[in-house]
C-alpha cells in the first residue's frame, strides 16, 4: 500500500520524524521510524534521516509493507469471556490467575496465547494487540486492538489520559473520605521484583480513590475494611497496590505489599471494573463494564453478612450495584 502526502508550509522547520507522526496518525512513532530506516518512506523520492527538517511543500511517499508476523507465541484454546468485539477491538473480562504476556516461567497458558487462538490475525499485531496489562491475580476489563492502526489509537488514548480505567479494591482499615495519592513509582531499591514510591528515577503516578462501602462495627470484632473505587490517571506497574499501601490501606490478600500474615483472601482483592474510551474507528465514546470475579463477590458477601450479623444463607439479596448482574456495555455520547 502506497500513501503520498504533501507537507504543508505550516510544518516548515519541523523534523521529519515529528511530522510523520502528524501526517500518518494511524501508525505509531516506532513503526514509522522502522519504516523510515528501512527505506519505505521517501521525501521527494529520497531517503531522509528522521532528524532532518522540512521546508514545506515536499512530497512524502510511504510504501507500507504487508503485515508481518509479530510474535512466535503459539495459539492455545483457553476460554475467554468476551464483553464486546468488532473488527477493530476486543474487550475481555480477564479472570484472576491468568498471566497476560508470556515470560520467564510463563511461556504458555497466557492471555496472549488465548487471543491468538480466538483471533489468529492478531499474530500480525504487536503483542497480539494488547495495549495495557493487569497483574496475574487482578481480574477485570481489558482492551485489545485487532489492527496496528487501532492499537496506535488506543495507546495514544492511554498516554493522553483520554481512556479512563476504574477499579474496585478491598483494603484494610477504615477509609473516612475520598482522596488522591500522587507519587512517582519505580523499582524497589533492594528487591527488584517489587515496585515502590521513589524520589529519584521513578515515573509520575496519580491514583484517585473514594469510599464505596465500609465493613466494621461490633460484629467485626474491631476489624475494619473498606471497599474503594479507584481511578487511574497513569498506568504504572502495581500502581494501585503501591499507592494504597503507602497510605496504610494495603489491599486485602496482597502478599507483596500487604499486611504480614494476611490470609483472609488468596489474592489481592482488586478488580478492573470499568473502561471508557473513544472507539478507534468511529471516535464514539464507549464504556465497558466487567462483572466482578466470583471469588471476590463471595468475599464481599461474607463481609456484609458478618457486618450485619446475619448468615450467608438467610435469603438476603446483598448484590451491590456494580452493574455486574451479567455483562453490560454502555454507549455514552457527549
Amino acid at each position: 500500500m502506497t500513501q503520498s502526502v504533501t507537507v504543508p508550509m505550516a510544518m516548515s522547520g519541523t523534523r521529519l520524524d515529528a511530522a510523520l507522526a502528524i501526517l500518518f496518525p494511524d501508525h505509531s512513532r516506532n513503526r514509522l521510524k522502522a519504516w523510515l530506516d528501512e527505506g519505505h518512506i521517501l521525501v521527494d523520492g529520497a531517503v531522509w534521516a528522521g532528524k532532518q527538517r522540512l521546508e514545506g511543500n515536499e512530497t512524502i511517499t510511504a510504501t507500507l509493507p504487508e503485515a508481518t508476523q509479530e510474535t512466535d507465541a503459539q495459539p492455545e484454546d483457553i476460554p475467554l469471556e468476551i464483553i464486546f468485539e468488532d473488527e477493530h477491538l476486543i474487550i475481555i473480562n480477564k479472570p484472576p490467575g491468568l498471566v497476560v504476556h508470556p515470560g520467564a516461567g510463563n511461556r504458555e497458558g497466557t492471555l496472549l496465547n488465548a487471543l491468538l487462538h480466538h483471533a489468529p490475525e492478531l499474530a500480525n499485531v504487536a503483542r497480539a494487540g494488547i495495549v495495557h496489562r493487569l497483574d496475574k491475580d487482578t481480574s477485570g476489563v481489558m482492551m485489545v486492538a485487532r489492527t496496528p492502526q487501532a492499537q496506535t489509537h488506543l495507546v495514544r488514548q492511554l498516554q493522553t489520559h483520554a481512556a479512563s480505567r476504574e477499579y474496585v479494591a478491598l483494603v484494610h482499615g477504615a477509609v473516612r473520605k475520598s482522596g488522591t495519592v500522587e507519587g512517582a513509582i519505580g523499582r524497589h531499591g533492594r528487591d527488584r521484583t517489587k515496585m515502590a514510591m521513589v524520589v529519584v528515577g521513578g515515573k509520575p503516578a496519580v491514583t484517585h480513590y473514594k469510599l464505596r462501602e465500609s465493613f466494621g462495627g461490633a460484629a467485626m470484632l474491631g476489624k475494619h475494611y473498606s471497599l474503594l473505587e479507584c481511578k487511574l490517571e497513569t498506568g504504572r506497574t502495581h500502581q494501585i497496590r503501591v499507592h494504597l499501601a503507602s497510605i496504610k490501606h494495603p489491599l486485602v490478600g496482597d502478599a507483596t505489599y500487604g499486611k504480614r500474615g494476611d490470609s483472609m483472601f488468596h489474592r489481592q482483592a482488586l478488580h478492573a471494573w470499568r473502561l471508557t474510551l473513544a472507539h478507534p474507528a468511529t471516535g464514539e465514546t464507549v464504556r465497558f463494564i466487567a462483572p466482578m470475579a466470583k471469588d471476590m463477590k463471595h468475599l464481599l458477601k461474607e463481609l456484609r453478612a458478618q457486618r450485619d450479623n446475619r448468615t450467608l444463607d438467610d435469603g438476603f439479596d446483598d448484590d451491590e450495584d456494580f452493574d455486574d448482574d451479567g455483562v453490560e456495555v454502555i454507549y455514552v455520547r457527549d
